[in-house]
This record gives C-alpha cells, sequence and structure tokens, in this order.
C-alpha cells in the first residue's frame, strides 16, 4: 500500500517507541518525537488503524501498538532476539532511534567515506553538522563516528562523513587489569598509603580487611586530608571511600569503558567469588583503547 511521508514517519516513529517500552504508546508522545500537531498524529492513526497497521488500546493507560502487517509495510524485521544499535548526537544518547542497517558507500576511497545510516526511528531527530556515534554493533562490537551531512527523511536515513571507526576489545576485563592487587588494611595510616603509592607508582589502592572488601583509599583522598590539616597518623578508614565500584572479571572490557565517565570515577575492583582479585584503572583502558 501506499503511505505518505507522514503516515511513515508516525508509524516508524510507533514501532521505534514501542519495540524500546514494550507497551502501547500515546498519540502524544509520538506527535513530541516528530514534532507534529498531537491532533494530526491522531488522524493519521485513525487512517493508519483502518488499514490495519496499528491497533487501538483503550483506557486511560491505553493508546497505540503497531501490527505484524505494519512491520511487512516497513520492511522491518525487529524479533525478540534483535539488538538495539544506538546512536548519539553531540554525546547524548538520541531516544527514539537506532541504527537498523550502516552501508558504507564510499569505503574504498582514498581521502573520504561516507556511510548510509538507515534508521528505526524519524531521520528528524537529526539536523545537518550534528557530531554521531553509532554502537557498538552486535557482533564486530564496531563503534562508528561521523558528521552528519545529508538525510533521506522518505526513508529515514541519514548520510555521514565518518571520522572514526573502531572495533572495540571483546576480551574481558580480567586480560586488561593489574593483579596482583596492592592492598592496604583499615588500621594502616595515611603515611603508609603514601609509601605504597609511591613506591609501586599508584594513585589508589583497596582497603581489605579478613579477604574482604572494606573501601578503597586514592591519592586524593589524602591530599583532601592533608588539607585538612589531618596527621598521617591517621588510620585509612577515617578517609577511604566505603562506597566501591565492583565489576566481575568476566565481563568484557568495551562494557565497563563508560562506566568511568559515567560515575565520575578512576578505577574498578575486579571481583571473582565475590573476592577482590584485581584493579582496572582508566590508565589500563586508555593503554589498549587510546581513542576513548
Amino acid at each position: 500500500m501506499d503511505l505518505s511521508l507522514i503516515q511513515k514517519d508516525i508509524l516508524i516513529t510507533l514501532i521505534t517507541l514501542y519495540h524500546r517500552q514494550s507497551h502501547s504508546i500515546k498519540g502524544e508522545d509520538i506527535a513530541n518525537m516528530i514534532q507534529r500537531n498531537p491532533g494530526t498524529v491522531r488522524n493519521q492513526m485513525q487512517a493508519l488503524k483502518a488499514v490495519g497497521l496499528v491497533d487501538g488500546v483503550p483506557g486511560p493507560k491505553g493508546g497505540y501498538i503497531p501490527t505484524g502487517l505494519a512491520y511487512k509495510e516497513l520492511n522491518l524485521n525487529m524479533g525478540e532476539g534483535d539488538y538495539d544499535v544506538r546512536i548519539s548526537r553531540n554525546g547524548e544518547e538520541v531516544q527514539g532511534a537506532n541504527v537498523q542497517e550502516v552501508d558504507f558507500t564510499t569505503l574504498c576511497h582514498p581521502d573520504v567515506c561516507h556511510a548510509l545510516i538507515k534508521l528505526v526511528g524519524s531521520a528528524k531527530l537529526f539536523e545537518i553538522g550534528d557530531q554521531v556515534t553509532i554502537g557498538p554493533t552486535p557482533v564486530n562490537k564496531l563503534l562508528i563516528r561521523g558528521e552528519v551531512f545529508g538525510k533521506d527523511e522518505s526513508r529515514q536515513a541519514l548520510l555521514i562523513a565518518t571520522s572514526e571507526i573502531i572495533s572495540l576489545p571483546k576480551k574481558p576485563i580480567s586480560t586488561y587489569m593489574s593483579t596482583p592487587l596492592k592492598t592496604l588494611r583499615s588500621l594502616d595510616s595515611l603515611h603508609d598509603a603514601l609509601v605504597l603509592f609511591n613506591r609501586e607508582h599508584i594513585h589508589g589502592a583497596p582497603v581489605i580487611d579478613s579477604g574482604r572488601l572494606s573501601g578503597i583509599v586514592t591519592m586524593s583522598d589524602i591530599a583532601c586530608a592533608i588539607e585538612n590539616r589531618l596527621p598521617l597518623s591517621m588510620p585509612v578508614h577515617e578517609v577511604m571511600t566505603t562506597t566501591v565500584e565492583k565489576v566481575s572479571s568476566d565481563v568484557k572490557l568495551f562494557e565497563v569503558i563508560t562506566r568511568f565517565k559515567e560515575r565520575e570515577i578512576g578505577r574498578l575492583i575486579v571481583m571473582e567469588d565475590d573476592k577482590p582479585v584485581g584493579i582496572l584503572t582508566q590508565s589500563d583502558v586508555i593503554r589498549v583503547f587510546p581513542s576513548l
């Protein structure tokens, strides 16, 4: 059947939101996403419902859901095992859009590499000049960065000039962590910590008592103590951070890279069977992947 541009826009936005939220979607949410009048969306929804592309869900929590025919009409195959490939704009993930397909149109050109990015979602969410990051992709863990230089709203596609194509490391963090751990005990003094940091050329260490992780002490903690005129004879448990970021040793490196930035931390304690076995720092990540 022949759908108008606005009908395709509404339908693919409905599918995207439904795929993300797993419940019926209100017309107002679609209108906000594609920057259309809610009345226009409601009118178009009635037309789409009449041809069997959407179903209405009654009640205060109701809205619209796409039918199987809608997926077929738009040549979409979004099964239960499908993976959402996210797209970020200027460092922020775009809600209501993900990537279905990447087609490198000038891969062999010696100077430029352009790509056609087919979206599940609306191309209206992007502007020419936006810096976008796509991925990681599910199999090869590719991360693609570039600048939007064109849009095809009839196909819900972006044209980007790529600046980087990176394959994220897929090995577990146990491959990259520092081990054995350089540790402190709760009753060790701040002076003891400084001696350890200087000898081992590190900037932080976990505090472990009887094999259990109690906290972590960093150079910043000691600097704050000195600034507050606290004696270096003070035990480290007085200044340590007790809320420690931990991660299992079998987690893949690419899965924890963003945690450093999002949580503003410099290190993660690596655990096996609830016991600390290593430490992963920002420096370890940068050595493996300097462009992040």
